[in-house]
């Protein structure tokens, strides 16, 4: 698969709300950096501490992301977003670096 192509089935395990498969996505010792709490975020390594990041929301069965545009630069995909919830919603950007069809590194950041 294409570094493209990897994070559109990433995404797709998003919309699912499958942390399961997304986190199997995932390589060993991946990176996510958070958008929050202002102003830098917080710093994420490996799968266990990523989980517990994302499990809220995940477990929220109306927060959704939808992609606005997606495009790549060698193993490196940048994708456009806008996160919905039940009382609003955000845009921003992911950084997303992908080695051996896995996501090694997710660099989020928001309009504020």
């Amino acid at each position: 698969m294409t570094p493209t192509e990897v994070v559109e089935a990433f995404g797709a395990a998003w919309a699912d709300h499958d942390l399961d498969a997304a986190l199997g996505m995932l390589a060993e010792g991946c990176v996510f950096d958070s958008t929050g709490p202002a102003p830098d975020g917080s710093r994420h390594v490996g799968i266990d501490a990523i989980r517990k990041a994302w499990q809220p929301i995940f477990d929220d069965p109306t927060s959704r992301f939808d992609p606005e545009d997606t495009f790549a630069a060698g193993d490196r995909v940048v994708q456009l977003w806008r996160y919905s919830w039940s009382s609003g919603h955000v845009r921003g950007v992911d950084v997303i670096r992908v080695t051996d069809g896995k996501v090694a590194e997710k660099l989020s950041y928001v309009k504020g």
